[in-house]
């Protein structure tokens, strides 16, 4: 059985902020790297444990993958997979999440 995958708004808000840049120059390039995120973010149907767990949150359950310069952070719970967020890698994950005021994402 394979897990099924959850977008939180805040990660489909962090997808369509970068979505906005990359269009500024290119809407085709914007598009073609959405969607490469969302086949990416598609494959955690099948293994999510195979990602790293994110150093940040030190967790288990929390992990991420990278896809080009990006994170795409994630919480995996029983056979449930929810997309977190979709941060720059460049980006202080600890003062994003503060500064935002996202929840922690450990159980």
């Amino acid at each position: 059985m394979d897990w099924q995958v959850f977008w939180t708004q805040i990660a489909l808000a962090d997808l369509k902020q970068v979505h906005d840049y990359i269009a500024r120059d290119s809407p085709f390039y914007a598009a073609a790297f959405v969607a490469k995120v969302r086949k990416s973010a598609a494959s955690l149907r099948k293994m999510p444990r195979r990602c790293r767990i994110t150093p940040e949150f030190n967790h288990p359950s929390v992990r991420d993958m990278i896809i080009g310069r990006y994170r795409l952070i994630f919480r995996v719970e029983g056979k449930r997979v929810f997309i977190l967020a979709f941060i720059h890698g460049a980006r202080d994950i600890d003062k994003t999440w503060e500064d935002e005021k996202r929840l922690d994402p450990r159980p």
